[in-house]
Parts: C-alpha cells; structure tokens; sequence
C-alpha cells in the first residue's frame, strides 16, 4: 500500500473490495500524477462515481486511466473527462462509459494537447447523442482510428457513418468497427500523410540539434472543420504546428514528404523565435504593409540561419520554387500580378539569388536585403525597405485583397508574433498543472538557487516561488523596481452540476488581481456629501449594546443579590402575594465577536445608468457610495470587516479584488481602491462565494457574515442554461451556512423575485426596489443584522 492512502480508510470501506485493491494498487501513480488538491478531488471523484450504482467497472476504469491522461494532456483533463462520461450516463449504458474511460489514454497519448482531447471528448458526446450505439463498435477501434486520422478527419468519418445508416442499427455497427469496405474508404480518403504526434519527439530533437536548446511544440487542430488545415504560428511559449502535414505535391514536381514540410517549418518556426520581436509600430500599420514587412522578415530570419546551418537553404528553396510552380502560369511572370502570387515569387528570389525574376518589386528588394545584409541581426533592418516596396507595390496598381492575397508557402507562419500583444495569462497547458510544479522556498533557498549555467525554463521541473517580497539594498522591492505587480497564484474550486447532482472537482480558476488606486479624495467627498447620513448613522451606532461587562438583573441564579429586588420579594410574602424569585444579577462579558465581507459585483452591467435625485449615476457609483458609508460605519463601530468585489470572464477567469482586508483600516489606501473600482465582464457568484467563505474560514470569530451585493443573477459568457449557475450558488451558500457563514444578498434587479429567495433562502435577501437608496439602505441594514 502506497504511503498516505491509509489517511483515507473512510473511502476504502465505502468501496468493494475489487476496487479498493485497485486504488490501493494505483494510489502511487495517482500520487505522482496529480498536485495535492488534485489528488484529493480524483477521490472525491472515485466516491461520487461509486455512489452512482453503476457498478465496480465504471469505477475502475476511471481509477487505471486517470494517472495517464493526468501525465500525457494535464490534470483538468481528467474531470473533463469525468464531466463528459457523467453528461453521458443518461444516453448509454455503464460498460460503453467505462469503455469510453479505458480508451481515453489512448486518445491522451494519439492528441498530446489539452485542447484537442476536449476536442475529442465533445466529439464522443455527439456521437453518443446522434448514434449511441455506434459508440462501443468506435471505441474498441480507436486506437487504430487516430493512427491514421487528424482529429478532423475522425469527425467527418463519424459524420458520414451517422449520416449513411442513421436507421440502421446493423449497418451503423458494421461501419463504425471498421468492417465494411464503405468504413475503410472513408477513412483512407480522410488519412493524412504525416501525423503531428508521430514525429513530435524526432522534430524537438531536431531542433535541440541546430540549435541547442529546447522549443516547446504542439499541435492544433488544423482541419477540425475543413481539410485545408492551420498555417504554423507562434505564441510566447509555443511553436503550433498542425496535427498534419501532407505531402506538398505539384504537377510534374517531385513531391516533397510531410516529414519534411514539418522540418521546414519547425525550423523557420524556432528562427522566428531566436531573430525575431514584436514591431514596436504594429498598431499603425495597415494589411498590405503587414504582409510585405512579414515577408521581408521571413526572408531576414531564413538568412540568418542558412548561415549558421547551409543545409536549410536546399530545403526551404525547394519549397519555395514548388510554391511558385503551383501558381496559375499568367501569376508566375509577368509585371500585373496579385499581391499574394508576387509575394511566394519575392520569397523564392530573395533565398536563390540565382533565380531569375525581373519584377521591378523583386528587383528593388533584392538591391534592398543585398544593401542591409550587414546589419540583418541588428533589430529590423528591413522596416523602411518594406514601406518603401508597398508604396511601388501601390503605384503600379497591384490588385490587392486583404482576406485571399496571401502567402500561400505550406511551412511558414502567419506571422500573428510580429503583430499581436503577448497574452499568456493562465492558458497555457503544459501537459501537466503547473500548481504540481510550484514550490514554495525560502529566501536564502532562493540566492542560492537563482544562478544555475545550464537551467532553462523549458527544462525545469519546478517552480520556485519566493513566498516573501524581495527586497533591494535601497528598501524598494523588486516588483516596485519594475514595475511589475506581484501575481497570485491562481486557486481552483469546484462548481456544482445539478444536473447530474455532482461537484465537477477543480472547475473555475480564481485569481486575486490587485486593484486600481484611484483618488481618494473621491470617497472624501462622498462622504461629505451624505454628511446628514452619517450623523444618522452615528446615532444608531450609539444605540447599539456596548462592549465590556453588562450586569444583567432580574435572574434566579445570579452572581449576587439585587437588594432592591429582595426587598420588593419579601413585601409581597408579607402581604401573601407570589413573590419574583429572579432577585439575582449577573454579570457578563459582551463582545461584537463577528468579522464581515462586503462582496459587490463588478460585471459589466454595473456602468448602467440609474436616475436618481441628484441626476444620473452608474449602478457601480451608488455600490461605491453605499461601501464608503459602510466602510465608515464599520471602521467607528470596531468590527472587523472586509471589502471585496469580483468579476469572471468565464470559468477559467475568475477576478477577484481586495480593496479592504480585515486586518487594514479605513484609510486614503482603501479610499483609492474604492475610487479605482471599475464594472467589466460577468457574474460567476458561487465561485467567488466560495472564496469569500474560505477567507472567513481563517478567522477566529464567533459569527461571520457575507453582505453580497449584486445587480443581478449568477451568470456567466461560457454558460447557456440559466439555472446551472443558479444551483451552484445556491449549493454553495448552502455549505457556508452548514459551516457557520451566514449570507445575505442585497439586489437591485426588480426581477430577482423568481430565483432569489431559493438562492439564498426567505430573510436573507432585500431586494432594493429603489436603486438610489442603496447608499443610506446598506449601513442600515448592517447595524440591524449585528445588533
């Protein structure tokens, strides 16, 4: 027995015998596979499919497959496997579903990325809901199947056979276990020359071979919809290249092989990401500048390494000349040619200077590149040629479209890295979850660490992460020298799936995102303007019960005698009537022992605006108001207290902003937060909950609340059923009222009459008819609540 599986004896009692012999057995390679939480939902996951009643196979398939597809395509792989086979319960039977789990390895293994094996789970649910009983005949040939077929070409295969025998149920069987003529010629006419995952490891040794280092390589799902397939681009960690190459094949050409097509690309690929940068004037260049620039860079970046390694030049020449063969004869000479065909032809020219093409275009940029060569490794020497050769382009009247006049080279990129932003914020996959390579260290762990020869990111297997601010001599952290934030990590939580009445473990990404600092003179004034308020305000704070010890009369067993009390007891025996036995006072200590989140939301439909007394404001201003009053009222009362606010952008997206932490006062710091509060993007309210409750969790308080305000329902842009977030918010509030966090929902939408009460439950919700109230309603309400 693995060490740490006897921790969870509960689980191994719950299941039969078969199958707690088979966690036990597969409990190291889970333990390897998965980080601590995802370890800890794989068995949350493993009692939840055993309290279905579908039997020990379902059970055991999931247990024997999930370390693979964790190690080969990431551990949030594994519960989207596990959502889609759940997804499927309802249309086949448990053996087809454990089917599904026992081939899912070899999809992992065949896809080699994330993206495309959630590709392929999609697909198997269609074909579960179109033509279910094809579904076991499939699986039992899909190892076969994606060794000959792209992801694209088994969705057509499938669509075909769904298509043909639709009625047919023998037929259907027939065709999709590959034993009909009709199935093979389907699939042979849909086959690709060269499959991405067969020659990944050959290409990433290919490339550490020139160039010494590692690339990290992927492929994308090129011909999902049609069979023409992606160009090769290049992201800021990836080189994407399509799950396919044919053969490249010209009428009366040699055809060049799909092996080499991927040598050719992956090498102008890695030349782009050693030679190339953003163009600092991206932003100010139009279509056809951006084409005959990325040409021109193309050229520069082949240059650079044909002459660290000459035996490119053959093999990107005769790609060249075989493109410009391909054109129609009228687009191979001649001076009136369209911008895409000239372009394949300036490619050639400028790689074989012995090629002869007297355009007056090529001809200036072979003069150009032949002028700059020198400074070719000096930045982009070729920017002001490049304008210079779209203005000649323009003055010979070229005919030009930006959607179809296009490089059509089969190796080159789209060039998207010389003209897009870097965006990598918590979407990459690298086969695994990056939360099980991250450590936490110290800081001489750190120094002593942070100089190593031969490290390089790619190679790492660890992420180490200075828990602590790092300091420079002069007292200014590191983050503040460059101007860079420090980034949270990001936490995942589960969300509940009514439907099939499961947790759908590791679900949503929160991040915790700092805010915006604003003016704080702005909640000065806000609250000089609702200076009568806040008098009122002060008032009730008086009213309410001080803090310290409090005598409390009239009690039977108390701490000593109220004389007054005895006095009046014994007059009423002498005159015979039944005298008070409370004659006692105690005395006790009382504490407002309570800490208090106010949660707002921040989505986009906050900036909507609301007529009110003083004229129009945004929903987003009177929820800023009402937290300033209440910031205040709370920073007089004493009571720990919180301000927070969230947005999402789906469930991977979740932003969450702390603008006042308990352990913070109400001072110019927070003001500028709250100033700088802005409403963008959705409403994911159960996972934002759950983090509200998880910080309270840590504190120590006898009661703890969470005022949510809202203008509207959870929803969310990657969710079409209204009721999927409605449930999982109201599952939530449900577990942090089990936990002792209460939850109170204050709304402005007057429509919320037909889902809040069943969200939050009746007397723990106000809806706000008047919206411009919220501001002297919220501390109010508060003050009654923790009376």
């Amino acid at each position: 027995m693995a060490v740490g599986i006897e921790q969870h004896q509960e689980l191994l009692d719950s299941l039969s015998p078969a199958v707690a012999d088979v966690l036990k057995a597969n409990w190291q390679e889970l333990s390897r596979a998965f980080s601590p939480r995802g370890n800890q939902a794989v068995l949350e996951s493993i009692a939840n499919l055993n309290a279905l009643g579908r039997g020990d196979e379902l059970v055991i398939a999931f247990i024997e497959s999930s370390s693979i597809v964790a190690r080969e395509v990431g551990e949030q792989s594994v519960f989207d496997l596990l959502s889609t086979v759940i997804k499927m319960f309802s249309k086949t039977s448990g053996s087809v579903l454990a089917q599904v789990f026992r081939s899912a390895p070899i999809a992992a293994l065949r896809l080699a990325e994330a993206d495309l094996f959630n590709a392929y789970l999609s697909l198997l649910d269609h074909v579960a809901a179109k033509a279910p009983r094809a579904l076991r005949p499939m699986l039992g040939k899909i190892e076969e199947l994606l060794g000959f077929l792209t992801l694209g070409g088994l969705r057509r295969w499938i669509t075909w056979g769904i298509q043909a025998h639709r009625n047919d149920f023998a037929a259907q069987e027939a065709y999709f276990s590959l034993s009909t003529p009709e199935s093979q010629a389907v699939m042979q006419r849909e086959r690709r020359g060269v499959l991405f995952v067969d020659v990944q490891r050959r290409l990433v040794m290919y490339l550490r071979a020139l160039w010494g280092r590692d690339f990290l390589l992927r492929p994308t799902s090129g011909d999902f919809e049609t069979r023409t397939g992606y160009k090769p681009f290049l992201d800021e960690l990836f080189i994407n290249l399509p799950d396919a190459f044919d053969d490249f094949k010209v009428e009366g050409e040699e055809p060049v092989g799909g092996l080499l097509l991927y040598r050719a690309a992956a090498a102008h690929a890695a030349a782009h990401r050693l030679y190339s940068q953003r163009d600092p004037l991206a932003d100010q260049t139009d279509p056809l500048q951006r084409l005959v620039l990325g040409a021109l860079e193309d050229a520069r970046v082949e240059l650079l390494a044909s002459e660290d390694f000459p035996g490119l030049v053959p093999l990107w020449n005769n790609l060249h000349r075989l493109t410009v063969a391909a054109l129609p004869t009228d687009q191979r000479h001649g001076t009136t040619v369209r911008v895409g065909a000239l372009l394949d032809r300036l490619a050639l020219a400028l790689n074989d200077p012995d090629h002869p093409d007297d355009h007056p275009v090529i001809v200036a940029a072979r003069r150009g590149v032949a002028a700059a060569k020198a400074e070719l490794r000096n930045g982009n020497p070729l920017r002001p040629l490049g304008l210079a050769l779209v203005e000649q382009i323009l003055s010979l009247n070229l005919p030009f479209q930006a959607r179809t006049d296009l490089p059509s080279s089969p190796y080159r990129d789209d060039n998207r890295i010389l003209w897009e932003k870097p965006d990598t914020a918590d979407k990459v996959s690298l086969g695994q979850d990056i939360s099980s390579k991250r450590k936490y260290v110290s800081m001489m762990e750190m120094i002593h660490a942070v100089d190593v020869e031969f490290a390089t990111a790619e190679s790492a297997d660890e992420i180490w992460v200075l828990a602590t601010e790092l300091y420079d001599d002069d007292g200014t952290t590191f983050n503040e020298l460059y101007g860079t934030p420090p980034v949270a990590s990001p936490i995942h939580y589960p969300e509940w799936d009514y439907q099939t009445q499961l947790d759908r473990p590791l679900w949503t990404t929160l991040t915790e995102k700092r805010p915006v600092l604003g003016d704080p003179e702005q909640i000065d004034a806000i609250l000089q303007e609702h200076a009568p308020m806040v008098r009122r305000l002060k008032y009730l704070i008086e009213a309410l019960q001080p803090q310290g010890v409090i005598r409390q009369k009239k009690v039977e067993d108390g701490d000593e005698v109220d004389i007054n009390a005895a006095i009046y007891a014994m007059t009423n025996i002498r005159m015979g009537r039944q005298p008070d036995p409370r004659i006692g006072i105690r005395r006790r200590i009382q504490v407002r022992d309570l800490s208090v989140i106010l949660l707002i939301d921040l989505s986009e439909s906050t900036n909507d605006p609301v007529r009110t007394g003083d004229g129009e404001k945004t929903v987003l201003g009177l929820a800023r108001e009402a937290a300033a009053l209440l910031g205040d009222t709370l920073d007089r009362i004493g009571d720990p207290f919180a301000i927070h606010g969230f947005d999402s952008n789906g469930r991977t997206d979740v932003e969450y902003y702390r603008f006042k932490d308990f352990d913070e006062r109400f001072g110019d710091k927070t003001k500028a937060r709250l100033a700088g509060m802005t409403g963008q993007l959705s409403t994911r309210m159960g996972t934002a909950l759950r983090h509200a409750g998880r910080l309270l969790d840590q504190r120590a308080s006898q009661r703890k609340l969470i005022l949510l305000l809202t203008d509207g329902e959870p929803s969310d842009n990657d969710v079409r059923d209204p009721q999927y977030l409605r449930h999982d918010t109201k599952r939530v509030v449900e577990e942090l009222r089990r936990r002792g966090v209460e939850t109170f929902c204050v709304t402005l939408d007057p429509y919320a009459d037909d889902y809040v009460e069943r969200i939050f439950g009746a007397k723990h919700y106000m809806i706000l008819d008047h919206v411009a109230r919220l501001p002297e309603k919220l501390p109010a309400l508060y003050l009654s609540m923790t009376r």
